[in-house]
């Protein structure tokens, strides 16, 4: 793993920070590797049962590395996840943004692949792609209208402006705002909640809240138990019932 993405573990959880704090934390071909090894370690290892992303130095992301893109033509795309190794195929298990300070273009389409936000005070969101003569097209301007008003999206993709966390979070980007140099702390509590659930149906119930968007009325209750039947009938369904019923905590085994 490259020093530009620290990983550790809390418990069952994978904490992926982005460590190039010098370009508030831009996006090069070492990030977007780093990125995509340690989504691919999340869903792959049985002992991860959710992941956080977050930013060094006090910014989450600034988006690509425009250095590297203007002068060596470098956009940092891994083939099967996309920009920054996430963009086009997140994790199938819950991931959480921690968000400090910056977290625009890129570094904002990032956080849009995340499943939940929390994000100090003091943070901005935007996508000033058309400042910069690009489209945000790692994501952002397909995922922003599922997360908030279609003239709302409009408004932030075409003005290329940032808004605050405060914003955001009236808009219902943000799942949980706090005091500068929090979130990351807070980041852990929701994931250490999310963690104590049994992780095949969380993850199950990801991938449901999220496929389902595309679903047509009459094939969604189909399509659901497809995905759900493997669920009604593991170890885990029975443990939970039966913690339930001699209420004590259950232990689960993922399967």
């Amino acid at each position: 793993m490259s020093e530009s993405v620290l990983l550790h573990t809390e418990g069952h959880v994978l904490v992926v920070t982005i460590n190039r704090p010098q370009v508030r934390n831009a996006i090069n071909m070492a990030v977007a590797q780093g990125i995509a090894a340690a989504m691919d370690e999340l869903d792959g290892n049985p002992a991860l049962h959710v992941g956080i992303i977050t930013g060094a130095g006090g910014n989450f992301c600034a988006g690509m590395d425009l250095k590297a893109f203007a002068f060596a033509g470098i956009e940092p795309t891994i083939e099967g996840r996309g920009f920054a190794g996430l963009c086009e195929a997140p994790p199938k298990k819950p991931l959480i943004a921690a968000v400090e300070g910056h977290a625009v273009a890129g570094g904002f389409e990032i956080v849009l692949s995340c499943d939940l936000v929390v994000a100090s005070r003091t943070a901005n969101f935007g996508l000033p792609e058309v400042k910069r003569g690009l489209v945000a097209a790692a994501g952002g301007l397909m995922r922003l209208p599922h997360r908030i008003p279609m003239s709302l999206a409009m408004e932030m993709a075409l003005l290329g402006d940032s808004i605050p966390a405060t914003q955001a979070q009236a808009w219902g980007l943000v799942n949980r705002l706090v005091e500068p140099g929090n979130a990351l702390q807070e980041a852990l509590a929701l994931a250490l909640r999310i963690d104590a659930n049994a992780p095949l149906a969380v993850a199950t119930s990801k991938q449901i809240l999220r496929d389902s968007r595309t679903w047509a009325d009459g094939e969604m209750f189909e399509r659901q138990r497809c995905a759900t039947r493997k669920i009604a009938d593991s170890s885990d369904a029975q443990e939970g019932a039966a913690a339930f019923a001699e209420k004590r905590v259950a232990v689960w085994i993922g399967r």
